[in-house]
């Protein structure tokens, strides 16, 4: 048989490390979808696969992969079962996030985490508030922590906390600073609050942490909103760390974006090849039909390309050790949104092919159109927080705190 015309328009990529492990992805992503749950045999899988060390660099025990390779990972994964890529994607991401925010000092319990195969999440959405007492060698925290996207597979959660006296009261100076908590302390509660109708299966809940105590030199200053800026001076366990996390999210999201509407287009070309239209007409003859996938395909073609030339442009810098400028992050963030937008109009034009069947849950489209509304909407990548300061940056505006 041959190949596919869309899989001719919109190639394969290369090899790929998380390959194993797609066909059990995609066998359990309606059950994953259905019962808000990844397979825990899926989940043990990727924990057991070197695609969980891909951002990691090697002197911690990781693959050290490319921008560009994880993104392509991430775009496969989705292609199968979005929410199952929305966690890993946070894991890669945000480990990122805190090996740079830990620095050298923690390297070797960064190396453990690796090594043993271990998951991170990073419940610090709207709503998060955090407290730590120090008391001793240790600080004693308190609070919640929101979208924790991940947390029920983790192993360890992220936590940015404001440090305050015996009464409760932040200490002045405002002391923020961050640390990491084993997710299996019994001090710590994870509440199954998603009941989002995108990536079900995220377990994007919250988490509380009730008086647990982690020792005070497993804490490291915040850089927050300063992140970015700060990371391209402080010592970093390798150059790649000099890169904010918030802009490989958003290219990363961006190939999860292209994997899932990719697959959605080949599952509507190829139903519209058998499916008749009102009056027993062909839908595949149908102008208007041709027309719609036509700009569809290009659509994602532009995406891909975009993202492509985004995280070129950052595995290029990272191999001559080049430090990031804003302009650079901008830019990443900015071509990210971009090629959502353009993946959200190639959406609209495949459910307005398919009309009413688009919506039936008995196929995958109308999972994927649900799954998509969160790639645009995620803080990351947001159209409106990527454009206004884009938009500060060109005309010389002191850029906002995110």
């Amino acid at each position: 048989m041959g190949t596919r015309p869309v899989t001719e328009f919109l190639p394969d990529g290369p090899p790929l490390t998380v390959d194993p492990l797609l066909a059990a992805i995609a066998a359990q992503a309606l059950t994953a979808d259905q019962t808000r749950t990844v397979s825990p045999d899926v989940i043990d899988d990727i924990k057991a696969s070197p695609t969980m060390r891909l951002s990691a660099s090697t002197s911690i025990g990781g693959e050290q992969a490319s921008v560009l390779q994880i993104g392509r990972e991430l775009e496969a994964v989705a292609a199968r079962c979005t929410s199952t890529a929305w966690v890993l994607w946070n894991h890669l991401a945000v480990f990122h996030l805190f090996v740079g925010t830990l620095g050298p000092p923690h390297a070797p319990l960064l190396k453990e985490i690796v090594t043993n195969h271990e998951w991170v999440c990073f419940p610090a959405g709207a709503g998060s508030g955090v407290t730590g007492v120090i008391d001793g060698d240790s600080v004693v925290l308190n609070g919640r922590g929101s979208f924790s996207s991940g947390g029920r597979y983790a192993d360890w959660a992220g936590v940015v906390f404001a440090v305050c006296d015996a009464d409760g009261k932040r200490v002045e100076p405002l002391d923020i600073r961050f640390t990491i908590v084993p997710l299996n302390d019994p001090n710590v509660r994870i509440d199954p609050t998603w009941d989002g109708s995108s990536v079900r299966a995220s377990a994007t809940d919250d988490i509380h942490y009730e008086h647990v105590r982690v020792p005070l030199d497993r804490c490291a200053d915040w850089f927050g909103a300063n992140r970015a800026e700060t990371l391209r001076t402080v010592p970093v366990v390798d150059h790649r760390y000099r890169e904010d996390w918030v802009g490989l999210s958003d290219v990363w999201l961006g190939w999860m974006g292209v994997g899932l509407v990719r697959a959605a287009l080949t599952d509507a070309a190829e139903e519209i090849t058998s499916r008749k239209a009102i009056l027993g007409k062909a839908m595949v003859s149908r102008p208007t039909v041709q027309v719609n996938l036509g700009r569809a395909s290009s659509l994602v073609a532009a995406a891909a390309a975009t993202m492509e030339t985004a995280c070129r442009e950052i595995d290029e810098r990272i191999t001559a050790e080049i430090v990031p400028t804003d302009a650079d992050y901008l830019r990443q963030v900015g071509l990210a949104t971009s090629a959502l937008d353009q993946l959200r109009d190639a959406m609209t034009e495949l459910l307005s092919t398919q009309g009413g069947n688009g919506l039936r849950e008995s196929g995958h489209f109308e999972r994927r159109w649900r799954d998509f509304q969160a790639m645009p909407l995620h803080i990351n990548a947001h159209r409106d927080r990527a454009h206004h300061q884009i938009g500060r940056f060109v005309l010389g505006e002191e850029l906002e705190a995110f």
